[in-house]
């Protein structure tokens, strides 16, 4: 007979809890993420689309941000679709599902991270350094930026799905969380997750370390700019920075408050941990082409032409 405390090496499933502490409240939850999901959706599209059919757009700034639509749009599809089923009583995900959605939430996280690095060295150098930016960064080199995006976020995450499958795991297999993550899932194990723990924390000292390189370039930019001789200048660059700096906030500023609050805060209620985690992948990607949609000229004209021209068709 098996004992009662069965430990199999991969259970079937698990199931994710949603909120606890907002159970009443999850299905009204559901109509604003269903909302800003489908902003991210149609933003970061109008965007790619932006970029793919327009060749004045074919930029190495654009190209930057065309890669960060796709990761929003990967982050977000990877997230919100089960949460809402979650928040709608589909709580059971299989244990296959529930690693993929770790690997791919995290994957793109670091994505996320080292494209925002990319493009404050894209600003950098067009404004440090101007004459040389079409020398410097060329459709090579940027090239090479997207294959190092890939391939150090796959080098820094796929050992956390190693490190997941050689756990052996409890009966327990209720996940507090609307999403699979990391630790949420290595905490069900059996066995010691010291591993999980070290190489999760080496990880976020990675990106912090991201963090500091895009402080110090935009320090630089700033440098820069308040000692160009014209103020038309001036405000150009500063515009022009201004929207990169606040897609940095709203995508660095939720993860450190959610890390932070997971790490030290042990007597804010668990909802607010869970609400905050939710913030960091959800709202980025619906925030990023508003940012973009509003700041950036010739985003702006763009998507006028388009709709201008939709306009005139229908007549």
């Amino acid at each position: 007979m098996s004992s009662p405390n069965t430990t199999e090496l991969h259970p079937s499933s698990f199931l994710l809890l949603g909120i606890p502490g907002l159970e009443a409240a999850q299905i009204w939850l559901g109509f604003p993420f269903c909302i800003v999901y489908l902003i991210a959706l149609a933003g970061n599209l109008i965007i790619l689309f932006m970029i793919w059919t327009d060749h004045s757009l074919h930029q190495p700034m654009f190209y930057f941000l065309a890669m960060l639509s796709a990761i929003d749009l990967s982050l977000s599809t990877a997230t919100i679709p089960k949460m809402l089923g979650i928040f709608f009583g589909l709580q059971e995900l299989c244990f296959g599902c529930c690693v993929a959605q770790v690997f791919f939430i995290h994957f793109f996280t670091v994505m996320e991270s080292i494209v925002l690095l990319a493009m404050g060295f894209d600003r950098y150098v067009a404004i440090c350094n101007p004459l040389r930016y079409t020398m410097i960064l060329t459709n090579r080199i940027i090239g090479v930026i997207a294959a190092v995006v890939v391939l150090r976020s796959l080098c820094m995450i796929a050992p956390i799905i190693f490190l997941l499958l050689r756990l052996p795991y409890c009966e327990h297999r209720i996940i507090s969380h609307t999403y699979c993550e990391h630790m949420g899932v290595a905490r069900l194990a059996c066995a010691s997750i010291s591993a999980n723990v070290y190489y999760g924390l080496g990880n976020i000292s990675i990106l912090f370390l991201d963090v500091l390189l895009i402080i110090i370039s935009y320090a630089r930019i700033l440098c820069t700019v308040f000692y160009l001789p014209s103020q038309d200048a001036r405000l150009k660059a500063l515009n022009t920075c201004s929207s990169h700096i606040c897609v940095i906030l709203a995508f660095f500023c939720p993860a450190l408050f959610s890390f932070l609050t997971h790490r030290f805060g042990h007597n804010i209620p668990q909802y607010i941990h869970i609400l905050l985690a939710n913030i960091y992948v959800v709202i980025p990607p619906a925030l990023n082409p508003v940012i973009y949609g509003i700041r950036t000229k010739q985003i702006q004209e763009q998507v006028k032409s388009l709709f201008a021209k939709e306009i005139l068709n229908k007549k």
